[in-house]
C-alpha cells in the first residue's frame, strides 16, 4: 500500500509539474476539435458546436431569468470619482475595448449623473485588461446574501464518479442582463471624455459574482444529480463504466443548459 501511495504521489507531482509549465491557454489550444475525434464525446460535442465558438457572437445575450440588480443602500445620491489621465497606450485600449462593446450592444452613451473612472492593469500574457473603480457605488450597495459554493462540498458530490468532464464559461458576466433602472449606475468615464453605461453587468460591481453563481445555479437546477459548478466552471461527472451513460449526461447539458446560459471556451474529459 505504501509502494501505490508513493507512486500515486508521483504520478500528481509529475502532472502539477506538466500543467505549470503551460499556460491555460496553451492546454486550451491543444483541446482543437480534431484531438477530439476518438472520444466518445466527439458526436455530441460537433451537434452542438454553437454553444462552443471559437468567438463569442458580437451581441447583447438573450434575458435568462437572472438579472443584475443594484440596491443602494437608503440616502444614497451620486456614487461619482472623477477620471484621472492615463498614458495614450492605455487611453487607447480603453477607447477600442468600449468601442467593441457597443457595437456588440452591450455599452451605450449615458448621461447618468453617476460615474466611475476606468484604468488598465498590464496582463501576464500582454495586453491590458480593463478595471472600473466602482469603490464608491460598492461602498452605497446592499450586500447580497447569495451562498458562494464550497469547493470542498463540491468535491463530496462527485466522490463515487468515475467519469468527469469541464466546462469553462467565456465572458460569463457579459452574458448576464442588468436590470434596467440599475443602468444608470453603471457608468463609467474614460480618459478621452466619454461616459458609457452598461446593458450587461461588468466587472467590479460588490454582487456580481454571487449574481454569476445565483443565475448558474438556476440555470443547473434540473441536471444537479450529475453537474455541479464553481462560478464559470460547470463539472459534470457519472459513475458509467462504458461512458455511454456520460455521454447522455453531457448532451442534456449541451441541450438544455448550454442553450440557455452563456458560451463555453473548452471542454475537457
Amino acid at each position: 500500500m505504501e509502494c501505490e501511495a508513493e507512486e500515486l504521489k508521483q504520478l500528481v507531482a509529475e502532472g502539477v509539474d506538466a500543467l505549470s509549465a503551460k499556460s491555460k491557454k496553451e492546454r486550451f489550444d491543444e483541446q482543437s476539435w480534431d484531438s477530439l475525434k476518438s472520444s466518445l464525446f466527439y458526436e455530441v460535442l460537433r451537434e452542438y458546436r454553437d454553444v462552443l465558438p471559437d468567438d463569442i457572437p458580437a451581441e447583447l445575450p438573450q434575458d435568462k431569468g437572472v438579472q443584475h440588480e443594484i440596491d443602494p443602500v437608503p440616502g444614497t445620491k451620486y456614487c461619482v470619482t472623477r477620471q484621472w489621465p492615463l498614458p495614450r497606450e492605455q487611453a487607447k485600449a480603453i477607447d477600442d475595448f468600449f468601442e467593441s462593446r457597443r457595437k456588440a450592444g452591450q455599452v451605450r452613451e449615458s448621461k447618468s449623473p453617476h460615474s466611475a473612472p476606468t484604468f488598465c492593469v498590464k496582463k501576464a500574457q500582454g495586453g491590458w485588461r480593463l478595471v472600473h473603480a466602482y469603490n464608491k457605488l460598492n461602498d452605497a450597495t446592499v450586500p447580497a446574501q447569495t451562498p458562494i459554493p464550497r469547493k470542498d462540498v463540491i468535491i463530496d458530490s462527485m466522490a463515487l464518479s468515475t467519469i468527469f468532464s469541464a466546462l469553462d464559461l467565456r465572458d460569463g458576466f457579459y452574458q448576464i442582463l442588468m436590470r434596467e433602472s440599475d443602468i444608470p449606475l453603471t457608468a463609467v468615464s474614460t480618459p478621452s471624455g466619454m461616459l458609457w453605461e452598461w446593458l450587461v453587468m461588468p466587472q467590479g460591481l460588490k454582487n456580481a459574482p454571487a449574481t454569476f453563481n445565483r443565475c448558474v445555479t438556476h440555470l443547473l437546477r434540473s441536471v444537479r444529480d450529475f453537474a455541479t459548478s464553481y462560478f464559470d466552471d460547470v463539472f459534470i461527472h457519472s459513475r458509467a463504466v462504458d461512458g455511454k451513460s456520460k455521454v447522455r449526461c453531457t448532451r442534456n447539458i449541451s441541450a438544455g443548459y448550454l442553450r440557455s446560459c452563456a458560451n463555453t471556451s473548452s471542454t475537457r474529459t
